[in-house]
């Protein structure tokens, strides 16, 4: 998408979102090879078949732009990830707050590692397995990974093995871990060979799938020695329900392995527009409509999850409120010890894409890459405010709210260093509201509008 605006117009943009007068988000993903949203997908970084001296390892597709005659919305035919994330570097180097952490993810290691010599398969509905011969080699890989960005200025704050390791069916580039097989990959492969080369403080997060089914992955790799000792925390997906962050899971979680981190790493409006698949009941219901520059639908219960009116657990798939289900998942999120949170796709065109297998998305900001027009959604703008006001260095303290304001009114709190501290607020109600907080044995009288997300600040004590 940014390769299809003018330079300034794309230099503006990343200062709105990175830069200290803009949402300066501190956190990023990336992924290591192809994933769904890539332009072109099934490639990786080494794609000679049985290197494993990794000789043919090349950032090429992470430079190599797009053509012009294949593309014709693009501008600057020679822009690509990395030129995105050097640019990102270069405008958190200039300011104050130079917190720049590049998570970065595979969604399938090269495909002659895999048992299906493959990147995914659509007929199989599997993204295949790791092959256990090549785990020292995919260590390697990632290292490798690592290695290149850190020669050019970028040093990668965390790691993730894989996405999704459950997998998707085969829809697009995946690959499956079962828990045991991650712990043992972390825990004897890949801890060790980030360690010995000099790479022992990349933070590596296992699982990275949907919150509610994080147990099995938190008892093995927690439950190993090695692989505890490697792993830095667990992140996880809200695919699991398009209301609930299941705080339940991350409290029993946090209980059990107090010193170890959650975080969120993806979460979309996923599905957008798209066709329903052959289990969805109301299929008329299911497509989401007119969501391009219309405000209105970011703050209306229309829309969908892949799992609306299906038979898999339809109570917790309900349609939904764009706006809100991105503050609640913040605000109640960092009440259940959740550290982090990151969106999936930060820019998008106006209909999802561009994903090379048509599974389009929702996304913060979208761009008429035609018109070089730039839509702000109200996610976006809510987003902003929150990652503005609730910074890394704060720490979460407890709110203690009225019980009859359960399920509709969600609040949190942080405290800054200087000790003043940071209220916000997500009203789900049609009508506006007045009522008490109590913060650290102190009253706060707050009101907040009808269907709104509201930040107030209090003055240290």
């Amino acid at each position: 998408m940014l390769a299809c605006l003018p330079v300034k117009e794309r230099q503006s943009l990343l200062e709105e979102l990175f830069g200290e007068n803009g949402a300066n988000f501190p956190i990023t993903r990336t992924h290591i090879g192809a994933c769904d949203f890539s332009v072109e997908g099934r490639y990786s970084l080494a794609e000679q078949n049985g290197d494993t001296a990794l000789v043919s390892f090349s950032m090429y597709h992470d430079k190599e732009g797009f053509s012009t005659d294949k593309y014709p919305d693009i501008v600057d035919s020679t822009y690509d990830l990395y030129y995105l994330m050097k640019d990102v570097a270069d405008i958190k180097a200039k300011q104050n707050d130079k917190t720049y952490r590049v998570l970065a993810t595979t969604w399938t290691a090269p495909a002659w590692m895999k048992d299906i010599n493959d990147y995914y398969s659509k007929e199989k509905k599997t993204g295949g397995r790791l092959l256990k011969k090549y785990y020292q080699t995919y260590a390697n890989y990632l290292l490798k990974y690592l290695e290149f960005y850190k020669s050019e200025g970028i040093n990668c704050w965390a790691l993730s093995p894989v996405n999704e390791p459950q997998g998707n069916d085969g829809s697009w580039e995946s690959m499956h871990f079962t828990p045991q097989e991650e712990s043992e990959f972390i825990g004897q492969y890949l801890g060790p060979t980030l360690e010995k080369a000099g790479y022992g403080d990349v933070k590596i997060l296992g699982f990275d799938q949907n919150t509610f089914e994080i147990g099995p992955w938190t008892a093995a790799i927690y439950g190993d020695s090695l692989s505890r000792k490697y792993t830095y925390g667990m992140a996880v997906h809200w695919y699991g329900s398009s209301f609930t962050p299941f705080p339940e899971v991350m409290d029993s979680i946090h209980n059990l392995y107090p010193d170890k981190a959650i975080i969120h790493t993806e979460g979309c409006i996923d599905n957008l527009g798209v066709e329903p698949w052959d289990a969805v009941i109301d299929k008329e219901g299911f497509v989401e409509k007119n969501w391009y520059k219309n405000d209105k639908f970011w703050w209306s219960k229309e829309a969908t999850d892949w799992a609306y009116s299906t038979p898999f657990w339809p109570e917790l798939h309900p349609k939904y409120v764009p706006v809100h289900r991105y503050a609640r998942f913040i605000i109640e999120g960092m009440n259940n010890w959740m550290t982090g949170f990151i969106d999936w796709n930060v820019v998008l065109e106006p209909n999802g894409g561009r994903n090379h297998v048509g599974n389009h998305c929702g996304a913060p900001i979208m761009i008429d890459t035609k018109n070089k027009e730039i839509y702000y959604t109200p996610v976006y703008k809510v987003l902003k405010q929150l990652s503005r006001n609730m910074r890394p260095g704060d720490t979460v303290i407890y709110v203690k709210q009225a019980e009859e304001l359960a399920e509709t009114v969600f609040v949190n709190a942080v405290q800054k260093p200087d000790g003043r501290i940071v209220v916000n607020i997500l009203n789900t109600r049609e009508e506006p509201l007045s009522f008490k907080l109590e913060i650290d044995d102190k009253d706060y009288a707050v009101s907040v509008s009808a269907n709104a997300v509201q930040t107030r600040i209090y003055p240290a004590k």
